[in-house]
Order: C-alpha cells, then structure tokens, then sequence
C-alpha cells in the first residue's frame, strides 16, 4: 500500500506530509482487539503544508476551522478488525474532507421572482383554506 493519500486527479498527499498513529481499538475483534493496535490515527498538517496553492490552503482552513488543532486535521479509523482495512479508511476519510474543504464554492443563487401565475394560485388557496375554516365556525347570527 503507497501511503501517499489520493485526493482528486490532480492533487496527492505525500507520504512525508502524514503522521499515523496507532493504539488499541474498542471496535470489534473479540478479543484480539485487547492486544493488537488496530485504530488508526491519520494527521496531516493542513496549514504548513506545501503541497497546496496558497489560495487552496486558505480555503481549506477557514472551512476546516473546527475540525484543526494547531492547523493539523486529524482522522481516525477503528470500525474494522484489521489494522490495514483501518488505514485505507482513515485515508479515504482524510481524502473526502480536504476533497470537499478544497472544492470551488457554489454558484451564487440568482434572485428570481414567482411568476403570475404561481402568485395566484397561493392566493387562490389561500381564500380557500380561509373559507374551509370560516366554513367550521358555529353561526353567531
């Protein structure tokens, strides 16, 4: 397994840029899970990385702001027995949150107005709804 992290076409994590740690899971695996260190710690140091523009970089931290501590993004695996199936997991997961913190914004919604049609039909039910309820009072008359 190539521990650099595929995060699109264009853009990888070197290996050199990713510390991984690994400790005793409380996850499955009977009990060998008391003995072997199968969860995964994958960090990566998001804002001194190099690998990224600048302007990819920025982004990437102001949308990730809650999830750094000291400008490192940290993912953990522990769902699986094996320590290496928790590693490809912890790399997927690492590549789905800067894939999706690096992503171009969304397109500005463009204001628009109902049509006339639409305009009448709200009102049109809603005389309705108004006469269905005047409709279910008792006559005071």
């Amino acid at each position: 397994m190539a521990d650099d992290v595929q995060v699109s076409e264009r853009l990888t994590i070197p290996a050199a840029e990713l510390s991984w740690r690994f400790s005793r899971s409380s996850g499955p695996g009977g009990q060998g899970v008391n003995t072997t260190d199968s969860r995964v710690e994958l960090s990566w140091d998001l804002a001194g990385s190099e690998m990224l523009p600048a302007s990819l970089r920025d982004r990437a931290v102001e949308r990730l702001g809650n999830r750094l501590v000291s400008g490192v993004l940290t993912v953990t695996a522990s769902e699986h027995r094996s320590q290496l199936r928790n590693r490809e997991a912890a790399a997927a997961r690492l590549a789905g949150i800067v894939a999706g913190a690096i992503a171009a914004p969304p397109r500005a919604r463009r204001a628009t107005r109902p049509s006339r049609g639409a305009v009448e039909r709200r009102i049109a039910d809603k005389k309705r709804r108004s006469k269905t309820k005047q409709n279910r009072r008792a006559d005071s008359d």
